[in-house]
């Protein structure tokens, strides 16, 4: 049996779920995979992508939003330069739909995933939208639900959550964002106050409302989270790696110093956050790190 190989292109920067499938391809020999480099701001360089497209792919694969320093990334340019040179374009959209908007015909994207429970849809529901057209092979066999694709039972509940959600986010979406990224920008503000050395990782030109990503060089970040666990919910990095010691490919793959990526923290801010909770949150955050700070300071002694 002859098994064709494809090339898939994809950013460093991609949600774990996207790299670790790419790299299972490429070990059993199904796949070629071209990665995609970022800068220190973890932005692509669009003029290198057309490069890659100009050479051709069976895949490009982009995400809208990155989960961890929360940029925003040019898919309606990066979509266009996939239909210049015909090659089917797979958008990650988990993190940015409900928060941005996503224009799937007009961009021209081929495939486009989402998660619910990202934009207060139930968790365990989610959707992949197919262009128009385009072929997907099933992977999972015994029924004929959803043309095949993804045979079995459907999840109504969760369908009809997901489809609440969504019009609630039509709704919704451009107030509330304007409002997480106000109280966003004031815990921000709070922090550097009081944390003179803190650095905020990412593009802060271009980045999700409710994401705020630190790092506070010489601080671990284990050690803030030791201390604060029981009065926040932040984490080192991805979520869906919370179990995970090793630190963030995010980071690593924008090269930062490793006094940077040991210190990072990232912190989520939704439309239920209030005011209180922020300036709690800030004063929470700074406690820690002076006192940890002061603790290194007597060991360093």
């Amino acid at each position: 049996m002859t098994i064709t190989l494809v090339t898939i292109a994809i950013s460093t920067v991609e949600h774990k779920a996207v790299l670790d499938t790419c790299e299972a391809l490429k070990k059993k020999g199904l796949a070629e995979v071209i990665y995609l480099p970022v800068d220190s701001q973890g932005k692509l360089d669009l003029n290198q992508i057309e490069q890659v497209c100009q050479k051709g792919v069976s895949l490009l694969c982009v995400m809208a939003a990155n989960n961890e320093i929360g940029n925003i990334y040019p898919i309606a340019k990066i979509a266009s330069t996939a239909q210049t040179y015909n090659i089917p374009f797979l958008c990650d959209a988990s993190q940015a739909v409900g928060k941005i908007p996503i224009n799937f015909t007009e961009w021209g994207i081929t495939y486009l995933a989402v998660s619910g429970h990202k934009f207060y849809a139930p968790q365990g529901i989610g959707a992949l939208v197919v262009k128009r057209g385009s072929q997907l092979e099933p992977i999972i066999f015994g029924g004929g639900q959803q043309q095949s694709l993804r045979p079995g039972t459907f999840n109504l509940p969760g369908i009809v959550g997901l489809g609440e959600a969504c019009r609630l986010r039509l709704l919704e979406m451009a107030e509330d964002e304007s409002a997480i990224a106000s109280q966003r920008n004031h815990l921000q503000n709070l922090l550097q106050k009081d944390i003179p050395n803190l650095v905020i990782n990412g593009d802060i030109s271009s980045r999700l409302a409710g994401n705020l990503h630190i790092s506070i060089p010489g601080i671990p970040n284990s050690a803030v989270i030791a201390r604060v666990r029981h009065q926040l919910a932040i984490s080192r990095g991805s979520a869906c790696s919370s179990g995970v010691e090793a630190s963030s490919h995010v980071l690593r793959a924008m090269n930062l110093p490793e006094q940077v990526i040991e210190s990072a923290l990232r912190i989520g801010i939704g439309k239920f956050t209030t005011e209180a909770e922020i300036e709690q949150a800030a004063d929470i955050l700074a406690s820690a790190v002076n006192k940890i700070s002061r603790l290194l300071e007597v060991d360093c002694a």
